[in-house]
């Protein structure tokens, strides 16, 4: 199962692709982020639930849109402009209908709680969303990395590393292993975890693992279009599908070129409207690198 929705958009303002040499595409290169401070945020002043309309279904933010941009589409633009941000502590909830009963929702500050949730008009049921696990293997063979081009939107004809959605009953090892035999039809050993970088923004995090190739063998699964070792000056980081990709490649080749691999922990906080492969399009903030 590849990144069918691993991306929320609210349209599309795509900007042109910065061509990134990796080899001088360091993490430098990413300006670090001033912290959010939680002083800044005031709690609500309403002692009674704070109700909000739930707008009809074909306007709620034009949310997954994920095959109306051809190659171009980037699943990690949004269409408005200004400088990169932490996401909203009262970002508005999009669940319309309950799960349980089907009836509508509104969306109210339950008692107890400082966040809008949507809560169902008829059996009182509290809806929560949660973010989304992402797992993926960055796997190694004969000093280059296995990538896959995309058959699918988004960002279909763009390369990554092979990933996808967590499974119920999958540990996080086990799901990267599956998307990679599903992607690239290729059996891996995990080595180790490389990375969790977090997208608050998107409500995802996502885990890559190194891993190694059982067998040299490997070809296109039914969502890529092609699969291919690349050296790490072959990488191509003007076609790169997603700023979490390009983030764990670059810190991986910062970390072959010092001679000492590292786990790495991050959060990513995207510009809205900008091209995910453009290093002003999103800033990180390092918090592990061990």
């Amino acid at each position: 199962m590849m990144l069918r929705s691993v991306h929320l958009s609210y349209g599309f303002g795509v900007s042109p692709l910065l061509r990134c040499n990796p080899r001088f595409c360091s993490l430098a290169s990413l300006p670090a982020i001033a912290s959010l401070s939680q002083s800044s945020i005031s709690a609500s002043p309403w002692r009674s639930p704070l109700c909000v309309p739930c707008p009809p279904s074909h306007a709620v933010f034009r949310a997954f849109w994920m095959s109306s941009g051809g190659p171009d589409t980037r699943p990690d633009v949004v269409a408005a402009t200004g400088p990169a941000a932490a996401p909203s502590m009262f970002q508005k909830p999009k669940i319309c209908f309950c799960h349980s009963c089907g009836n509508p929702t509104k969306h109210v500050i339950p008692d107890g709680e400082e966040k809008i949730r949507a809560v169902c008009t008829v059996c009182g049921k509290i809806h929560y969303e949660n973010p989304k696990m992402v797992v993926g293997c960055l796997v190694e063979h004969n000093d280059k990395v296995l990538l896959c081009k995309r058959k699918i939107e988004p960002s279909y004809g763009l390369w990554t590393l092979p990933a996808g959605f967590l499974e119920i009953g999958e540990s996080a090892a086990e799901g990267a292993a599956r998307e990679t035999l599903e992607e690239a039809c290729a059996e891996v050993e995990i080595i180790s975890p490389f990375a969790q970088l977090d997208i608050p923004l998107i409500g995802q995090s996502y885990i890559i693992f190194r891993a190694r190739l059982k067998t040299p063998h490997f070809s296109p699964g039914p969502e890529s279009l092609e699969c291919a070792l690349f050296a790490l000056d072959d990488i191509p980081f003007d076609s790169l599908a997603f700023s979490s990709i390009i983030v764990t490649l670059r810190m991986y080749i910062e970390d072959i070129n010092s001679g000492n691999l590292k786990f790495h922990y991050c959060t990513i906080n995207k510009r809205p409207g900008a091209s995910p492969s453009d290093p002003r399009g999103f800033n990180v903030d390092y918090h592990l690198r061990s």
